[in-house]
């Protein structure tokens, strides 16, 4: 058997991905051990995961790959500060310490991290590579177009190629500095959100306002071409040369200076975050147009950090360029772990890539629901809830703990579901959720604001019966989005006809839109993931049991964390979640726990010790 580690770290979001003859055995991020969020240190935790998943050592172990090329990126840094030099030279004094010290000198790194036990070379692919690995290979197409956009990775920006069988050819690309997910997040810091966490919020922010800057911004700050292609205008922008994100100029253009963090959001901001929204969308496009005629596939595979947005996945989805779309769920940095240990095990050793025999349309991928991190058995989750005296009630019948827990949810209680295998990527697919009723009319406001302890804007996510799905939803029958990476609206007989324009800003939030106003945007839309029994299990049994009692397909489902840390990875870290937020209820497996049983004394000590830990902005 060949073993071969995927390592991405040093940057952000640190990985580590193990596979056995083509086979992923376990992936996971590093934050989900160290309780860092975006953690980019060398990602040992996560490595002793997938080893101890698979039953090795390092020893073990007959390839470890690296998902980028760490002299390439230095390259492009070293010629990026001399083309702006001297200004630029804060920004030049921060960066080389850690770069003279530890990420010039990877394989020294590697080596200490795997404790000088792991006695092969090294496998540096490119970053893009990575990217695009990742999103071929675990597809269920054979064949297919490759998309990759982020910030950026050595020095490209995003790529474009093609894939068959066991091999990947990226044959254009966007170069530094103009990069789509580097202008994204620059109106990311323009509106007051952190940069390479707050992008989801400028996406959610986006309905709440109209588009009026999207002309302005393609004058003045981008030259788009009809591929796809564009260039920036670098002098409304400091990420090159400065430690903020925009220039001065930026402040002229869109008559006033970046929103300050936790300030009150303006009807600028919601018009920007729109306006930023709609370009990224044209852009996303008219390259994936570009690309199927360049290819001629009917499939399309994407990844990097701007596969995340969802909006702009729903849109390529319903354009009809492409029949198929699939999207990487580990679509950002942590998921080039995954691609560096397939890339090698394809591409560089030549093995054959077998597709999933199956009978379903569409056909599987390799990614197994992206459950691939670390789980806990009934034993241990009891051992540790009597350790620290909790009350629960353990079923040893998974039907009566369906009955119950379905109950408690149709009854708008706020249910922490923890069961399985812990999700790979940024999304809770059902194992590390937060769950409750759709039909709620206060649940968003009360998940936002009491649970997770963030912006009451923000929107939930819908987890639909798949085969429902087409029913309340913009999507064909049968269509799946299994990693909540796609935005589809809701359908006209579900929606409450309220009119846009009933209120302003925020106050839009206030009014009911649909049947399931917890999971509706205020544009009508939902961030849709379909479940279904062969991937996800017994949350698919919870959800088929929630149907028949109330008659609706649907729950909502946000990640189980609050505002400011990973998303939880053990039982200890769920139960001080739990006790620490207004939710009602927590299960642990078999194991179900209500608030309101246990010893208050011990919830609020437990609580404010853990708030503590996290900077909640």
């Amino acid at each position: 058997m060949t073993t071969i580690l995927g390592i991405s770290a040093f940057y952000h979001d640190s990985a580590a991905c193990l596979v056995r003859d083509g086979e992923i055995v376990a992936a996971a991020q590093e934050e989900r051990f160290s309780r860092i969020k975006h953690d980019y240190r060398f990602p040992k935790q996560a490595i002793d995961f997938c080893l101890g998943e698979a039953g090795i050592t390092p020893e073990d172990v007959n390839h470890v790959a690296f998902y980028d090329k760490p002299l390439l990126k230095f390259d492009r840094l070293l010629e990026t500060y001399l083309a702006y030099a001297p200004v630029g030279f804060r920004s030049f004094l921060k960066a080389m310490p850690l770069w003279l010290r530890e990420k010039l000198h990877h394989p020294r790194e590697l080596d200490r991290g795997l404790e000088g036990r792991y006695k092969g070379r090294y496998i540096f692919t490119e970053h893009h590579e990575s990217h695009a690995a990742s999103a071929f290979f675990p597809s269920p197409f054979e064949e297919a177009a490759l998309l990759t956009i982020d910030g950026v990775g050595e020095w490209a920006t995003a790529s474009l190629g093609y894939g068959r069988e066991n091999r990947i050819e990226l044959t254009h690309e966007l170069r530094f500095p103009h990069s789509l997910g580097l202008l994204y997040s620059a109106f990311t810091y323009f509106c007051g959100f952190k940069v390479n966490s707050g992008e989801y919020k400028l996406m959610g922010l986006a309905p709440y306002g109209e588009p009026k800057y999207k002309n302005l911004i393609l004058k003045h700050l981008i030259d788009l071409k009809e591929d796809g292609s564009f260039r920036l205008d670098m002098s409304y922008f400091n990420y090159c040369q400065g430690l903020t994100m925009t220039s001065r100029k930026m402040n002229q253009l869109f008559g006033g200076p970046p929103r300050r963090s936790e300030t009150h959001i303006s009807e600028r901001e919601m018009d920007i975050a729109a306006s930023i929204q709609a370009v990224t969308e044209e852009i996303i496009l008219r390259m994936t147009r570009h690309l199927a005629r360049m290819t001629g596939s009917k499939n399309l595979v994407l990844a990097g950090g701007v596969a995340l947005n969802c909006v702009g996945n729903g849109k390529i989805a319903r354009d009809g360029a492409f029949d198929n779309v699939w999207v990487q769920p580990a679509a950002g940095d942590a998921g080039g772990a995954l691609g560096a240990a397939l890339f090698t095990w394809f591409q560089l050793l030549g093995n054959e890539r077998k597709m999933t025999a199956s009978e379903r349309q569409p056909p599987t991928d390799l990614q197994s629901a992206s459950l691939l991190g670390s789980r806990y058995t009934n034993a241990q989750i009891r051992e540790f809830l009597d350790s620290v005296g909790a009350t629960y009630v353990y079923y040893e019948d998974e039907e009566q703990l369906l009955e119950v827990v379905s109950g408690l949810i149709s009854n708008e209680q706020v249910v922490g579901h923890f069961q399985g295998r812990m999700e790979f990527g940024p999304r809770a697919l059902g194992s590390r959720s937060i769950i409750g009723d759709a039909r709620s009319k206060s649940m968003q406001s009360t998940m936002n604001l009491k649970i997770k302890f963030r912006e009451s804007f923000r929107p939930f996510a819908p987890c639909v019966l798949v085969e429902h799905a087409h029913d309340w939803f913009m999507m064909r029958p049968g269509q799946e989005s299994p990693y909540m990476l796609l935005v589809a609206p809701v359908l006209e007989k579900h929606r409450v006809s309220t009119g846009r324009y009933e209120s302003t800003g925020l106050e839009r939030l206030r009014a009911i839109r649909s049947s399931v106003p917890a999971i509706t945007h205020v544009d009508y839309s939902a961030r849709v993931q379909t479940v279904d029994e062969e991937r996800h299990g017994r949350f698919y049994r919870l959800m088929q049991k929630f149907y028949e009692q109330t008659g609706c397909p649907i729950v909502i489902n946000t990640s189980f964390n609050i505002r400011g840390e990973p998303i939880v990875e053990s039982p200890q870290n769920a139960y001080k979640c739990f006790l620490a937020t207004d939710m009602d209820v927590l299960v642990l497996e078999n194991c179900v726990l209500v608030k309101e049983e246990q010893r208050q004394e011990m919830a609020t000590a437990e609580a404010e010790r853990y708030l503590a830990q996290f900077e909640l902005d």
